[in-house]
């Protein structure tokens, strides 16, 4: 196989192992956000807290080892805008509200028959396509013009290292260690075999992405880029891939977004829960359909949806992550309170 198809494979693992988690750990952001605001439950975001843990240990100790170069990836080499990251995160956290889902839990929910996230991932791949190329490119380039960041490695793990005259990897291990008490402090969260299993399942499957990519990039012909899951350009680059199979290459991206289906569709099975839906009415429809359009544009600007920075960004202690993070959280929140309560209590 080509170094692209090589790639592919390796993302088609990692997401088979993040469609399982979705379908059989009940692995979802909104869904965190929602159980921790409605519901007094921490345990989704508690999970979420575990996999970042593993994450991170799994990318610095194979960095500290010789066998993972984070380096080139676009964290590193973009230099990073505060500005298009808050404004990103809050459209995308905004849109996943209206939306229901974000684009990696658009593609768990649409292998389990889910009609309303197909449209969610059909127009979110177009929005984000448009972001990087199409008619909202021309406007993203003059607000938010893109810099080469000149050598910095943007991370925590480095700046807080060069602070304190630590290893990169031990401000990481701390970090992780930090995530680690915070997950298992609950006791409910202790005695769920099932959220910490698959926390730990999405945990590696970020690790595996960065290591392969890594390694492939390292040791073949061809350029790759070194990169981990991430559910925006992916989503289109998706659907032209299946537009023009015959003149594009498969590449990590699109066998993730190709595991993701495959891995939630098994799980699905294997619960009992596949069956058809559709939207309730025209109204949701449209608040799908605006909430794409809108997480595709802000995912661009953000470098990454929730689970991109939220998880791969974070694995590698990116400067824009826990920014992201907490901008999509802030939008999901306004967008939920909106949609419960209407705007005049927002």
């Amino acid at each position: 196989m080509s170094d692209n198809q090589w790639a592919a494979f390796a993302g088609l693992l990692g997401g088979v192992g993040l469609g399982l988690a979705g379908a059989i750990g009940r692995f979802c952001t909104l869904g965190a956000i929602e159980d921790a605001l409605y519901g007094d439950d921490f345990r989704r975001l508690r999970m979420w807290a575990l996999a970042v843990a593993v994450a991170i240990t799994g990318v610095f100790t194979l960095q500290a080892m010789g066998q993972l170069d984070i380096s080139p990836s676009i964290y590193f080499t973009v230099k990073w805008n505060p500005v298009a990251s808050i404004l990103g995160g809050l459209m995308f956290g905004w849109g996943m509200a209206l939306a229901g889902n974000c684009g990696y839990g658009a593609l768990t929910r649409m292998a389990g028959g889910d009609l309303r996230s197909f449209f969610t991932f059909l127009i979110m791949g177009i929005a984000a396509y448009m972001a990087i190329s199409g008619p909202t490119a021309a406007l993203r380039e003059w607000i938010f013009p893109a810099e080469i960041a000149k050598g910095e490695m943007q991370s925590f793990a480095y700046l807080f290292g060069t602070w304190l005259n630590l290893p990169p990897m031990i401000v990481a291990f701390g970090v992780a260690t930090g995530f680690t008490i915070w997950a298992l402090w609950e006791a409910r969260f202790r005695a769920s075999s099932t959220h910490i299993i698959w926390s730990v399942v999405v945990g590696l499957s970020i690790v595996s992405g960065w290591w392969a990519t890594s390694f492939i990039s390292t040791t073949g012909f061809d350029v790759i880029a070194v990169e981990a899951h991430v559910f925006t350009v992916p989503l289109g680059e998706s659907l032209i891939y299946l537009m023009t199979w015959t003149g594009s290459a498969m590449d990590f991206g699109i066998g993730s977004v190709l595991g993701v289906i495959v891995g939630s569709y098994i799980g699905t099975l294997i619960k009992g829960r596949f069956r058809w839906e559709s939207c309730d009415d025209v109204r949701e429809l449209g608040r799908s359909v605006i909430g794409a359009f809108l997480m595709g544009t802000g995912g661009v600007l953000a470098l990454g949806c929730s689970l991109g920075q939220g998880l791969t960004a974070f694995a590698v202690l990116s400067y824009s992550a826990p920014v992201v993070l907490a901008s999509i959280f802030i939008g999901a929140a306004l967008g939920l309170k909106t949609l419960i309560h209407g705007f005049q209590n927002t």
